[in-house]
């Protein structure tokens, strides 16, 4: 193929998202009238054109191309109104020419390579830090590929963009692409020129193989325009400003294009896109932003100047509504003050650095709240675009806008909280429908009920999975944050090869996790999870599955989830998930899973500190069942129970809590506790297992505890007792249990301590100055108080 052909056709160089790269396109297509135009955007897609400038499409929307092998992976290609993408096949489809996407295929942008992904994201970005290095026989390609990145790996990395900013005063380079590209009134032939210039300036320092390899890819797809007989003067070519440099240099190595990876199974469809998302795409290959700004200054024909009067008349707006002064006049000046900055700035229109500058100092006298807090989300704006009818929506896309509608969820990029009162069967199908999407992992429902206070959205995400299910069934209602994004739809597009409905997805996700399911434990969480999602197949599966693994689990935690689960279903029923197996096999479940955990209990409880910090939480539960459902057998856990706490041959924080949580619920009087308390803490007692087993006992409920006199005496006779060369190391177990004590309890326990040591007539004294909290006068009352607060100093 000759190279030459290149510099005949018509190269046009754009950056992503570029009012201005748009403006001038479009007067450079009015110029050339090619009859076939050739844009950036992978060649896979170009099936999608006539879609895209569909009337019924409304930017921002984007292409979304995915892979369908089963394995998770996909890619975005995102268009506002504003975009020079957009604008070339727009331009072509009115004016009856041809266009056509000629960059690399999804599949081979989304083919890994020694783990890594040729992502859209990563290549639209030439100074990006990605280097790939596909995988290739011994060829001169493949010596070409080892020189170059031989090359890459001995050069020291500069971020040039940045330098470029610099160098021309800037303090980003956002704002050098605002002075220099977007707001100067450019004609299409002097912004080629001026952009090839700094494209090629740029090349040299950032050039990678990647993009090196697409170059050689869009050139041959344009060379073999030009052999199927097309004219070079009648193509078109849209594509980066670097590609379009490299073109213009005549700098394009054709056999490259050998080492890109072989492309893997993809599909691609058009989806809505919104303009936060647009916003999160920064650097050289996108300049969003503030997306809203710049339509503004699109829609009028890039005059930055009127884009700025616009905001700063809408900001106004805002503040008056909210209560703040703000008259038309400050809008003025804040609007001259903009110019004017721009002018000393030696810019040809204001930018965003000066609307953000003139504001504070006008408009919001200094205080820059307000502007961070609604200017830039106003500047960035909420618009959420929409597909043509055309496109055929996938059914789990058809069924979830179906549901939002129906059920009037939220369905903007903008996050809203709403509370759902369960008393009706409608809000019950919303919760089961949001409960779908989170258990299905669509991005779109975030519970709120647990997760308040938590530092964002993404903070909360990453605790949904550790949401207390059981918490859902025994609530009346539930608060729920919503919030559609473009990754909602990415989602519910790659979910379809989980099934065609969300119930069937969830079933599918729910059926994976029993599968995998280590013990009763896991398999009852899914039964839970199934009941929220009415799933009656799945919860069939899961009572079975908690049946079969019950017979032989031998892990305590798992055997007492699998209880409080089941029973909490005993409690609540499983009518929500329509299950045809019915309520009666819950009871017997529950009563085996029990049984077998009582069984375990002695055995379980005899490892280290670390080994029972798990087994003591399944102790508490087991406890809480046992004396809260009447069909668990209460006798057999109490017996259980006592033997843990009188033995010496289990751990003795386990010990302690099961006299603690028996003494608890009046199974064991104030006698048999002293008694097991001194046992326990005597001077015969090995010091350290004596505080391990305090700790436990504390833990249970300190307050009742040291409450109790006799006990509160065993303690201190403990305490007194141990040798000073023994006291260093029981310090730490001991400083852990009395952390459990707060402001009431430690009243009481030097309460009882005065008791314990005969100064009972000081007591009343002494409790009134505690009430004080006047630590003071109570040394100054009696050198004994003083000496019991300073023998408990330390621990407390």
């Amino acid at each position: 193929m000759n190279l030459d052909l290149l510099r005949s056709v018509h190269v046009f160089p754009i950056r992503h998202h570029s009012p201005r790269s748009s403006a001038a396109l479009r007067a450079f297509l009015e110029h050339t009238r090619p009859s076939l135009v050739l844009v950036e955007g992978p060649h896979d897609a170009t099936h999608l054109l006539a879609a895209l400038v569909d009337p019924g499409t409304k930017p921002p929307v984007a292409i979304l191309g995915y892979r369908v092998d089963g394995e998770q992976g996909s890619s975005l290609w995102p268009f506002a109104t504003y975009s020079p993408e957009y604008v070339a096949v727009k331009w072509a489809a009115e004016r009856g020419a041809r266009a056509e996407f000629i960059d690399i295929a999804i599949g081979t942008a989304l083919a890994p390579h020694e783990g890594e992904v040729v992502g859209h994201e990563d290549l639209d970005d030439p100074g990006s830090e990605e280097s790939w290095a596909p995988e290739h026989e011994a060829d001169e390609p493949a010596a070409a590929v080892a020189q170059v990145q031989e090359e890459e790996e001995e050069a020291p990395r500069v971020n040039v963009y940045q330098a470029c900013a610099e160098a021309r005063g800037f303090r980003s380079f956002e704002e050098f692409w605002e002075a220099s590209f977007e707001a100067p009134a450019y004609d299409p032939s002097s912004f080629r020129e001026a952009l090839i210039a700094y494209a090629d300036l740029v090349r040299a320092e950032g050039d990678r193989l990647v993009h090196r390899a697409r170059d050689a890819f869009m050139a041959r797809q344009v060379l073999e325009r030009i052999e199927q007989g097309i004219a070079p003067e009648r193509i078109a070519v849209v594509v980066g400003a670097a590609h379009a440099a490299a073109f213009a240099a005549g700098d394009v190595d054709l056999s490259l294009d050998e080492c890109l990876p072989a492309p893997v199974p993809v599909a691609a469809t058009l989806i809505p896109y919104s303009f936060p998302r647009l916003a999160e795409q920064l650097g050289y290959g996108a300049g969003n932003r503030a997306p809203r700004y710049y339509q503004r200054a699109h829609d009028a024909g890039c005059d930055f100047q009127r884009a700025t009067l616009e905001v700063l008349v809408e900001f106004t707006e805002h503040l008056r509504l909210r209560g703040f002064m703000a008259s038309l006049a400050d809008t003025i000046e804040a609007y001259r003050l903009a110019v004017r900055l721009a002018d000393i700035r030696g810019k040809a229109g204001p930018g965003l650095d000066e609307v953000r500058e003139a504001t504070i100092a006008t408009l919001c006298r200094g205080d820059a709240a307000h502007v961070d807090g609604f200017l830039w989300p106003a500047m960035i704006g909420k618009s959420v675009g929409h597909v043509a009818s055309r496109i055929g929506r996938t059914s789990l896309q058809e069924e979830f806008w179906r549901e939002v509608r129906a059920r009037r969820l939220p369905a903007s990029d903008a996050p809203e909280s709403f509370t759902l009162q369960l008393t009706n069967e409608t809000e019950v199908g919303t919760s089961i429908f949001l409960h779908r999407l989170r258990i299905g992992e669509v991005p779109y429902p975030t519970y709120l009920g647990t997760q308040r206070g938590l530092g964002g959205r993404a903070a909360r995400a990453k605790q949904d999975a550790a949401l207390d299910t059981q918490a859902f069934l025994s609530q009346v209602n539930e608060a729920w944050e919503a919030q559609w994004t473009p990754a909602t739809d990415v989602a519910l597009v790659e979910k379809i090869v989980l099934g065609d409905t969300l119930e069937q997805v969830v079933t599918r996700a729910l059926g994976e996790r029993l599968a995998n399911a280590g013990g009763a434990g896991d398999a009852a969480d899914v039964l839970l999870d199934a009941v929220l999602t009415s799933c009656p197949v799945t919860v069939s599966a899961a009572l079975r599955a908690c049946d079969r693994l019950a017979a032989y689990d031998d892990d305590l935690p798992s055997l007492a989830r699998t209880t409080s689960n089941v029973s909490y279903l005993v409690s609540f029923g499983s009518t929500r998930s329509r299950s045809s197996v019915g309520d009666q096999v819950l009871v017997p479940l529950a009563r085996k899973s029990f049984d077998r955990a009582v069984l375990r209990v002695r055995q379980a409880c005899t490892g280290d500190d670390e080994a029972v910090a798990p087994i003591k939480g399944a102790l508490r539960t087991l406890h809480d069942l046992a004396t809260s459902r009447p069909y668990l057998d209460q006798q057999a856990w109490a017996e259980a129970a006592r033997d843990i706490a009188e033995t010496f041959t289990v751990n003795p924080a386990c010990s302690g809590m099961c006299c603690g949580l028996l003494y608890l619920a009046q199974k064991l009087d104030e006698d048999e506790v002293s008694r097991i308390v001194g046992l326990r803490l005597g001077a015969i007692g090995e010091p350290l297992a004596a505080a391990s087993f305090l700790d436990g006992f504390l833990e249970v409920n300190a307050l009742v505890m040291v409450k109790s006199r006799p006990v509160v005496e065993a303690l201190d006779a403990f305490l007194a007792g141990i040798a000073p060369e023994r006291f260093r190391e029981t310090l730490p177990v001991l400083r852990r249990a009395f952390s459990r004590l707060g402001t009431t309890e430690r009243r009481y326990l030097l309460e009882n301590v005065l008791v314990a040591r005969r100064i009972a007539d000081r007591a009343e004294a002494a409790h009134i100055v505690l009430l004080e909290q006047d630590r003071e006068r109570l040394v100054a009352m009696s050198d004994e108080l003083s000496a019991a607060m300073d023998d408990l100093d330390e621990l407390l």
